[in-house]
Parts: C-alpha cells; structure tokens; sequence
C-alpha cells in the first residue's frame, strides 16, 4: 500500500539531495560491439549502463582465473596461507597445457609467486599448485569454486578446473564475471594491486599482462584477459576515474587488440555519457514510518549504506521517487529489515527498486499501548 503523504515527504527530501541540473544533451545508443556478449556496470551504484546477451552460458576460458584468485585471497584473509609460505610443485601442475609461469618441479614456489604467475603470466601450473594447496586437489578445488559461485549469486556458473581449460560442463555468464569481479575489488584490495603489474619475470622468464589498457588507459588497473579457440578473445577490464569504478566484460572477440579496441569503447562510453550520484548517506532517514504496538510510534527507514544511482550526465533533477509501504506496520522491528521500498524513476522510464531498511529498533510496546493502537487500527 502506497502513503501518499509519507511519498510527499520522500519526493522532497530526494529532489533537495540532488545537485542542480546542468543542460544535457541526449544520451546516445551505446556503441556497437563486435563480441558474443557484453555488459558494463558502475561499480558504485551497481547499475548496468549497456548490455548485451549478459545472461547467455559461455566458455569462461582464462577468465575461470579470478574464481581461483578470489579463492586463495579469501584464504590469505583467513590465514589459511600466508603469501611467502611455499607450495611443492606437483607433476600434475608442471604437465598443466596452456599458458605457463614455467614452474620448476624440483623447486617449491612461493604464494606470492604464484599469484603474480597467475594473473599476470595466466600462468595454468600455477592455478593447479594453488588449487592443490588449499583444497588437496583440483578437483576439490573445483567443488570449492561452485560453492563460493553459489554463495556470491553466480547462478549462471559451474567450473570444472581452476585454469578455464575447456570442458563442456565448465561455464559462466557476462553477468556472473562481473559479479565475481566486483566482490574481488571491493573485498580484496589489498591483493586487486596485482591485476596492475604490465609484467612478471619468474625462472629467468618474463611475460607479459596480456591485458593491454594497461598500457593504452592510466586509469585501468585490471582485471583479466582469456582465451581459447572455441571462447574467443575475452577481457574483464575496469577503470577509475575519481570515485567513480567502471567494469566492462567483453566475451567472445576476434582477436587480442580487438578484446581491448571494444572495452575501451564502453569504459569511454560509460565515463562520458554517465554521471554517479549520491542519493542518501548511509544511515540518513529517507522517511519516516508510523508504527504500531511499539514502544515508539515512529520509525526511521533509509539506507545502512551510501545509496548511489548512475544517471544520464545532467539529468539527475528530472529523478522521480515514490515509496511504497506495507501497512500497518507493526512491531517488533529491526534495525536493517526492510520496511519498503523507494522506486526511482527518470522521465517516466523505471530506474529500479531498492529496499528501505529500518535505522533502529523498534521493541513491543506494553499491553495498555498495544491495546490502545488495537483500537487506533480499527479506524486506520
């Protein structure tokens, strides 16, 4: 049930938060990209600016790599590794097809070593030493990654290995990969430096990031390239500019400089036709809510969190909102239960529902309190 009055006060409170207006011009079509599928997020608001096929099943090829990485980080935080602890190099990851980082069987590598291996050489022994290392196998490895896949939302994902060799059971998504790419910058930062470095030298050998905006954007400081015959030319890439992150994923090119040309089309896209913008701080009531049978009559709702929506450069004034509530509401309530859900709008075209938490607690009230708003419910 929709509160017009309490709408009133949200559409108020949102169009003050906005900053003015500037005079905008149209916001072209996105350009045309040569690849099988494609999607472009900002990070901060979540938003996709552009998109094509992202929910399609694809070969992951090399791309299956940052699973591995989000892994092996998440055990370094855990203190499950430590990045200067040695792994033996098995015959099985010394035999591993495709690209190397040339491990030497006869001498253990160190943690670090194999993670530079592996996101900047892409190196498929140094996946299997890792994967051996935390999980005693690869294939136990694999069973690891669907987990984490499924507890990160990725229901568009199965692995089979921990290089992204083919295998037809082993696929994933545009979607899934941003998603997966996104959970390793925000909570990985500390190891995300890694996806930067333009080269590696290990074993006397150095290779270089196949990723090439490194060297043609100063503002892309990652993600990661794959390929293979049936995947095609793929690259997850993301830029910063100010506070403002953007993640392109483009899958199935023709060819390396291709996989990049197409990238740098979106992240150039999304940078000069967009503009990020902080609704709500964390925290700051959005509304407020009448409550029955507790202890207070009044609940604040809004964001736990910095609330951002992305917008067509100079059109943040022409944002609508309109907030829907389920009434009554009744206590007990909880700080971050959802309470509703404001509806963003931009010239009358939808910009998404987000949820309405509640900023505090609200206990059951006494037995006279809870009778006397019994009786308050009967005319409301």
């Amino acid at each position: 049930m929709k509160s017009p009055l309490r709408h009133l006060a949200c559409l108020l409170a949102l169009l003050v938060a906005l900053p003015a207006a500037a005079s905008s011009l149209p916001v072209p079509p996105p350009p045309a990209i040569d690849a099988r599928a494609w999607l472009l997020t900002d990070m901060l608001s979540g938003q996709s600016l552009a998109e094509k096929t992202p929910d399609a099943r694809v070969e992951p090829a090399s791309l299956t790599k940052l699973m591995t990485a989000y892994l092996v980080f998440v055990a370094l935080k855990e203190g499950r590794l430590s990045l200067d602890q040695t792994l033996p190099v098995s015959e099985q990851a010394w035999k591993a097809e495709g690209s190397r980082m040339f491990l030497d069987p006869r001498r253990p590598a160190k943690v670090e070593e194999l993670l530079k291996g592996m996101i900047v050489q892409s190196g498929n022994d140094a996946c299997v030493v890792l994967a051996e290392g935390i999980a005693g196998s690869e294939e136990g490895f694999a069973a690891m990654m669907n987990a984490m896949a499924r507890k990160l939302g990725m229901t568009g994902t199965h692995y089979m290995n921990s290089t992204g060799l083919p295998h037809p059971q082993h696929y994933t998504t545009a979607r899934d990969l941003a998603r997966l790419a996104t959970a390793l910058i925000r909570e990985h930062p500390r190891y995300y430096q890694y996806y930067a470095l333009k080269e590696y030298t290990y074993n006397g050998i150095t290779q270089p990031n196949r990723n090439r905006l490194l060297w043609m954007d100063p503002n892309v400081d990652g993600v990661k390239t794959g390929h293979t015959e049936s995947a095609g030319y793929c690259l997850i890439a993301s830029a910063r500019r100010g506070e403002r992150r953007l993640l392109s994923v483009v899958l199935g090119t023709r060819s390396d400089s291709a996989r990049a040309m197409e990238s740098q089309k979106l992240l150039n896209y999304g940078f000069q036709f967009h503009e990020t913008v902080r609704l709500y701080k964390g925290n700051q009531p959005v509304a407020r809510l009448k409550v029955f049978k507790g202890k207070q009559s009044e609940l604040a709702a809004g964001f736990t969190g910095d609330f951002h929506v992305t917008l067509p450069r100079g059109a943040a004034q022409r944002v609508k909102a309109e907030l829907h509530t389920r009434q009554p509401m009744l206590a007990p309530i909880s700080r971050g239960q959802q309470v509703g859900t404001l509806r963003l709008t931009l010239d009358g075209r939808p910009i998404g529902d987000y949820p309405l938490r509640a900023l505090d607690n609200v206990g059951v009230a006494g037995l006279i309190g809870r009778a006397w708003d019994s009786i308050l419910l009967m005319f409301e």
